[in-house]
């Protein structure tokens, strides 16, 4: 049992200790974070993505560096798993992409309907700025890279030249991606399309890609409401994928 005597020194000698404990570690803080913040790169578009970020209340539902809600996907590494065509694609109409599951709101500011083609991609753009820029924070080591590694891609990968993936068109290579994959490269939510013209033929393809609902209702296939020179260029290259 200590006396007060002893009591007093011990509480004052570890008051001392973890005082000067703290202030060491503040300086090393403002010693190390110009090299970890990323501040030099820090561009308008960024502090825009930001505002948007902030003023929607993002992180009511998500989290990032680790702060936020749990309810939805961390996004501090979002880009390194998601291309910037995907996000606009997803943001666009975010129950579209994940059809009966996805209970992200839908903001007009991000899509070309509501807001126009220019105004829409600037937003866009600016909030790809700011998860990029996060993306390119130091964080130690923040999130566990196990985690990451076992996430679907989006973005474009590095392909050899022979690789059938190499010789997808770009809507397919950034966006069904993300889901996909095409020999052992891409995302994990929807089936490996490796063989898959062996397996299905050209029109049941073309009505699947364009209006998947209607041949499955509860499919979790997305319609993006591909048309045009995209989806010819999608199915031409689906047609080379033969077992």
């Amino acid at each position: 049992m200590l006396t007060k005597s002893a009591a007093k020194t011990f509480f004052l000698g570890g008051t001392a200790l973890c005082s000067i404990a703290f202030v060491l570690l503040t300086m090393d803080t403002l010693a190390q974070f110009p090299d970890r913040s990323n501040q030099e790169n820090m561009t308008p578009a960024v502090v825009r993505g930001n505002h948007i970020w902030t003023k929607n209340n993002c992180m009511g539902c998500h989290t990032l560096m680790g702060e936020g809600a749990y309810y939805a996907p961390e996004l501090t590494k979002v880009m390194d798993r998601r291309s910037p065509e995907w996000i606009a694609e997803f943001l666009k109409d975010p129950e579209r992409m994940y059809p009966g599951r996805r209970k992200m709101v839908k903001y007009d500011m991000f899509d070309p309907a509501e807001v126009g083609a220019e105004e829409a991609k600037k937003n866009v753009d600016d909030i790809v700025a700011f998860f990029t820029w996060v993306g390119e924070i130091d964080l130690n080591g923040f999130p566990a890279e196990p985690d990451l590694a076992q996430a679907p891609r989006a973005q474009a990968v590095d392909v050899a030249p022979s690789s059938n993936l190499a010789k997808a068109p770009v809507y397919f290579s950034t966006v069904c991606i993300g889901c996909h994959s095409v020999g052992g490269q891409g995302g994990q939510v929807g089936p490996a399309l490796d063989g898959v013209a062996s397996r299905l033929d050209a029109e049941f393809m073309r009505k699947w890609i364009s209006d998947p609902q209607s041949v499955k209702a509860d499919t979790t296939m997305p319609d993006l409401g591909l048309e045009g020179d995209d989806l010819e260029a999608i199915l031409d290259y689906l047609a080379t994928l033969k077992e």
